[in-house]
This record gives C-alpha cells, structure tokens and sequence, in this order.
C-alpha cells in the first residue's frame, strides 16, 4: 500500500431515516437507506481498486463490524462543525502521514475508480484537483499541500460550492485539473437517472 497517497472517505453511518432525507421525501426511509447502502458498497468497491492508503471517517460513530474491512480502512471519526470543518480535518490528519491527498464523498454513484486515480496522477502535474458535481458543489478534492484556507468562507451544501474553491485556488496563484462533471444523488430524479437496480 502506498504511503504517499491518501483517499478520504465521508460517510454517514446508515441509519434508518438519518441518510439522504431529500431522496426519503420522495422515496421514504427503508428505500432511501437501500440506496445509501448500494452507494457506499459503490464506494467501497472504488476505493478497494486503488493503491493507496484509504482513511474513512464516519459521521456519528466508528462501526468496526460493518462492510468496510479494519484492515483495508483505516477509520476514524468526523469532528463536529460545519462541513468544511470536518474536511479541514480530515486532511490536516491524513497529511500528517502522506504526500498527495484526495476525498470523495459516498453518494456519486458515476464515480469510477479510474476517474479517482487520474486525481491522483493530476497532482503530480498540478497543486489542486477538483470533480465538479452538477449541483455545483464537487465529488472530489485533492491537494498536495495541506491548504486550509480551502475550507473557510464557503456557504456549504449551495451551488457555489465549486465556484468559490476554484476562485479561492485562483487567488492563490496555484494551478488546479478538473474532472468531468459527475451527478451526486441527491433526489429521486437523480437516482432514476444513474442508479442500479436494488
């Protein structure tokens, strides 16, 4: 396993009508949770073909007797805060081990693995990577230096998400790849159009 690179992961614990309440409004909560657990097995998968140590951080508590082997993740627990606190964490502690760092989140259920790896090899060129996601927030972020400025004056879960970091990025005079443009799963409509059957 590589010691130079780092995936982190976010989760939320899958709990019964505490996952995707906007998908459950339309779907409700046993179907929405369905979902959730075929996306993060999605997730699972993805971080299981790469090279690289994988840091998995679970909303409300570690479960060390779920899908997600002890031995392949090394799991930890989010701080409190908004979400940008949270990511900021996350990367402050997984820079503290390893060179180039990257997170995804566990609800793009068009995330491929090869998409994850070319973020990867994009920080060999460049200081920052990003995948856009069409609700203008992103599925993927990747730095090579820990940057936690990245993290402060965005207004989280809106649709200048992206836009904002890309700006800040810009402003710093670094260089940044961008990834397709994937969809996460937000709504009904989105798990229509890019989900499996369950």
């Amino acid at each position: 396993m590589s010691t130079k690179e780092a995936l982190i992961i976010f989760i939320r614990n899958p709990e019964l009508g505490k996952v995707k309440t906007r998908l459950a409004q339309r779907l409700g909560d046993e179907k929405t949770l369905q979902i959730y657990e075929a996306l993060l097995g999605h997730t699972r998968k993805i971080a299981l073909r790469l090279n690289v140590s994988r840091w998995l951080f679970y909303s409300h508590f570690i479960d060390l007797e779920d899908n997600w082997s002890n031995e392949a993740f090394l799991k930890r627990l989010q701080v409190e805060g908004d979400l940008g606190q949270k990511i900021r964490s996350g990367f402050e502690q997984a820079f503290q081990e390893h060179d180039k760092v990257l997170i995804i989140g566990s609800d793009c259920a068009s995330l491929t693995a090869q998409i994850v790896q070319d973020g990867f090899d994009a920080l060999d060129r460049d200081d920052f990577v990003l995948g856009p996601a069409l609700d203008g927030g992103y599925y993927l972020l990747g730095m090579r230096q820990y940057t936690a400025s990245l993290f402060e004056g965005i207004p989280w879960s809106t649709e200048e998400v992206a836009k904002l970091t890309l700006a800040k990025i810009e402003a710093m005079g670094a260089s940044c790849h961008l990834l397709p443009a994937l969809s996460d799963i937000d709504y009904a409509e989105d798990w229509e159009k890019y989900g499996w059957e369950l």
